[in-house]
C-alpha cells in the first residue's frame, strides 16, 4: 500500500474536524443507535472493506479514502432533523455545510454527497457497476454495524423510535438484517474470510430475535 494513500492520512486531514462538526450539530440528541459512536464504527468497517478488497497494483487514492471517511462520519447526521427515510437528504445538506466551512469546491464532491443521500436505498448501491466506490462501501459498512450485539440494541432503539409495534419488531428486524447480509454477500462474496467473519455477527442478531419472537409469542 502506498504510504501516501492510506486511510490514516485521510484521518489526519479530516477526522478531528469531522468529530468537532458532528458534536456541534448533534448536540444533546439522545439516539445511541446513530450517534458519533455509530459513525466511528462505520468508518472502521469501511476501512476493513477498503483494505480487504484493495487491488495492490491499483490502490485507492487519497481522494477516495477522504471522501469515504467524510461520508461515513456524516451519513446519519440528518437524524438530528428526522429519523425517517429522508434523513439522508438532510445529512447531505449538512455535509455540504461541512465542506463549505473548509472552503472546498463542491463540484468535486458530488459522488460523496450522492452516497450520503442514498446510503439507505440499497437499490442504488446494488445497481452500481463498480464495487469499490463510495456508495457501496458506505452502504456495506453501515449494514455491518447492524449485526452483532451492538446491532441488537441499535435495531431495537430505532424501530421503537419509529413506532414499530412490539409484536412486529422481531420479524421486521430479522427481515431487514437478512436483506443487509444478502447485500454484503452480493457485493463482497469473493472475499470469503470477510463474509464468514460477519456472518457470525449477523447470526448473533438473527438468533437473538428468533428466540425473542418465539418466547414472546410474536413470531409468525
Amino acid at each position: 500500500m502506498d504510504i501516501l494513500n492510506t486511510p490514516g492520512l485521510a484521518e489526519n486531514i479530516y477526522q478531528q474536524a469531522l468529530e468537532v462538526f458532528f458534536a456541534r450539530k448533534w448536540g444533546n440528541r439522545m439516539l445511541f443507535s446513530h450517534d458519533i459512536s455509530h459513525h466511528r464504527r462505520v468508518w472502521n468497517f469501511a476501512r476493513e472493506l477498503l483494505i480487504s478488497t484493495e487491488n495492490k497494483s491499483n490502490p485507492h487514492s487519497l481522494d477516495f479514502y477522504s471522501k469515504t471517511l467524510i461520508a461515513c462520519y456524516l451519513h446519519d447526521l440528518g437524524m438530528t432533523v428526522t429519523t425517517g427515510v429522508d434523513h439522508g437528504l438532510h445529512s447531505r445538506n449538512l455535509a455540504v455545510e461541512f465542506l463549505s466551512e473548509l472552503n472546498h469546491d463542491l463540484s468535486g464532491w458530488t459522488d460523496m454527497l450522492d452516497a450520503i443521500e442514498k446510503h439507505d436505498n440499497k437499490e442504488y448501491a446494488s445497481g452500481t457497476e463498480e464495487k469499490n466506490n463510495i456508495l457501496v462501501i458506505l452502504s456495506a459498512a453501515d449494514d455491518m454495524d447492524a449485526f452483532g450485539h451492538t446491532g441488537i440494541y441499535r435495531y431495537l432503539e430505532i424501530f421503537i423510535e419509529r413506532g414499530v409495534p412490539p409484536e412486529k419488531i422481531a420479524d421486521e428486524i430479522r427481515r431487514s438484517a437478512a436483506n443487509r447480509f444478502r447485500n454484503l454477500e452480493s457485493w463482497f462474496g469473493k472475499y470469503p474470510v470477510l463474509i464468514e467473519k460477519h456472518r457470525k455477527r449477523y447470526l448473533i442478531l438473527d438468533d437473538f430475535f428468533r428466540e425473542f419472537g418465539s418466547e414472546a409469542g410474536f413470531s409468525q
